[in-house]
């Protein structure tokens, strides 16, 4: 279990996060909306101990990652797998050697199991005729699923999925929802998804979390998120341009 509690961030003078506090339940796919600023990427970095909070804690497992050192901090990501918002592929290795990164990187596999990983997250992912080609000659959907196949190849207990679907068209941006979620449900990780494309988002989360202004003003499952009467949660779920935000 993911739990964050009393959790505050301040860059200059406006709090970035302010008294954040939620818990994720093991092997639950949390979604989180919200406007632009309101502290989404801040949580998610501080969750996979990547910045420090200035008060609060996060936990996982029990273990309060917030007051690790560094080199616990780096043993704790290695547990995490990550898709970036812009994939972050290495424009200079291929496909598969893009995939395999994180392996080498970060487990003592040999080269043959490596190979198998490799082929098997490709072929997940619908693309094992492109192992040899290179990020530049892939669309932004196929660069996409490259990024999910590197996401998950360590078979992490924890992953995060930051705007999986910015740029994509709508048919391709809900196969890689579909595609997110079935990858989560057979690994049976805990997953974090920051989307600002909110319809696609709310197919496949079981949570759902709404960041304002650095505060955290909901968090409850899906059902609960589409019935609520909360005029913030209300008006970024149905995309009104009339309401308080």
């Amino acid at each position: 279990m993911i739990r964050v509690t009393a959790l505050s961030k301040r860059f200059g003078r406006k709090p970035a996060l302010d008294d954040v506090s939620v818990e994720l339940p093991q092997g639950a796919l949390w979604g989180l909306i919200g406007p632009g600023a309101s502290g989404k990427t801040v949580l998610i970095k501080h969750v996979a101990g990547l910045l420090t909070p200035d008060r609060g804690k996060v936990e996982i497992e029990g273990q309060n990652i917030s007051a690790m050192g560094e080199v616990s901090r780096q043993r704790l990501r290695s547990r995490f797998g990550m898709l970036f918002q812009q994939n972050a592929l290495f424009d200079s290795l291929t496909v598969a050697e893009n995939v395999a990164f994180p392996l080498r990187r970060l487990t003592s596999l040999g080269e043959r199991e490596i190979g198998e990983r490799v082929d098997e997250r490709l072929a997940r992912v619908g693309l094992t005729d492109f192992r040899d080609r290179y990020p530049n000659a892939l669309s932004g959907g196929q660069r996409k699923r490259v990024g999910i196949a590197r996401a998950t190849v360590t078979r992490s207990e924890y992953v995060i999925f930051d705007e999986p679907t910015a740029g994509l068209d709508p048919v391709t941006s809900q196969k890689i929802f579909d595609l997110l979620h079935a990858e989560q449900r057979a690994m049976k990780s805990t997953a974090l998804m920051i989307s600002s494309d909110v319809a696609g988002l709310m197919t496949v989360v079981d949570r759902v979390g709404m960041m304002l202004r650095g505060k955290l003003v909901f968090e409850g499952t899906r059902e609960e998120a589409l019935a609520s009467r909360d005029p913030y949660v209300r008006q970024f779920l149905r995309g009104d341009t009339e309401g308080p935000l």
